[in-house]
């Protein structure tokens, strides 16, 4: 589901050469936009960027758990063309990194080394957090900006075996919350887009525990992702859409209805224990 004020728009994927990264490189040139494609795979990336046209698409290799990574690659994009719109926080570190078979044998505490404690914290939580703030100052300069994060379920958050991979996206997913309050008012929308369940990526083995027709495509990512991207996404943000919800032969809001919710817990935030009944209101100037 595109719109016509989608071409042009210039978008920095990371994550561009996973499966869900593959799936909205394709919408995202397929609709007009402008992408630079991130990954820490540059074989990856020079793939895609054959398949869909150099014209369209920037090739840039990188690491988002690097601070001075992440703003070379948004510097590299303004650069080339002009600008940067729209940013997906998709990267990640999955489970299989800790081991091949925890879809049959639940991760224990002790199979989590500190050093992968800390790689997926910086890759699933800190990544994102380099990117959006080497986004940010342009974004609020043009008053115009996008950021959309790629947590997961609430259920995989807290699951047992999940672990870092959950405490990772449920963090990100925290923060999320707090930028877009931070940035309420300066144009830039920041919300959440999950798939939904166990989607047919990489990320989950091939090693018979589920059946692969049962999982959700990657493509189901692309619709949400497209209004986010969108104009008529300026209306949304603090928001997190489960993509497998969102039904795209329905009205936009409809669509919006049945797949969104407010991002992160703020039922938990609500009546907190604060001198003079509750916290005030700041400015974020």
């Amino acid at each position: 589901m595109s719109s016509p004020d989608l071409d042009g728009r210039i978008a920095l994927l990371t994550g561009a050469a996973g499966g869900i990264g593959q799936a909205l490189s394709r919408a995202f040139v397929g609709a007009g936009m402008r992408v630079a494609l991130c990954d820490t795979s540059g074989e990856g990336l020079l793939r895609l960027q054959d398949e869909l046209g150099g014209d369209h698409t920037l090739s840039l290799p990188m690491d988002v758990s690097d601070p001075a990574s992440c703003r070379d690659s948004v510097d590299r994009t303004i650069a080339r063309f002009g600008r940067l719109d729209v940013l997906v926080n998709n990267a990640a570190v999955g489970m299989s990194t800790v081991r091949a078979d925890h879809m049959r044998r639940v991760v224990q505490i002790e199979d989590i080394t500190p050093e992968l404690w800390a790689r997926f914290m910086a890759v699933n939580l800190s990544g994102p957090f380099h990117m959006a703030r080497a986004a940010v100052p342009g974004m609020r300069a043009r008053r115009f900006g996008r950021i959309i994060n790629v947590t997961t379920s609430y259920f995989t958050m807290l699951n047992p075996g999940f672990s870092p991979y959950g405490p990772a996206k449920s963090g990100m997913e925290a923060w999320r919350t707090s930028l877009a309050g931070e940035l309420r008012g300066s144009g830039i929308t920041v919300n959440v887009v999950v798939p939904g369940g166990p989607t047919d990526t990489p990320m989950v083995p091939d090693d018979g525990s589920m059946e692969r027709s049962q999982l959700i495509r990657p493509q189901k990512m692309v619709p949400p992702m497209l209004h986010l991207a969108s104009d008529a996404g300026g209306a949304v943000s603090a928001m997190r859409f489960v993509a497998a919800k969102w039904d795209s032969s329905v009205a936009i809001a409809d669509a919006i209805a049945a797949s969104g919710a407010p991002a992160g817990w703020p039922d938990l935030a609500r009546g907190p224990v604060w001198p003079g009944g509750g916290p005030k209101r700041r400015s974020s100037s």
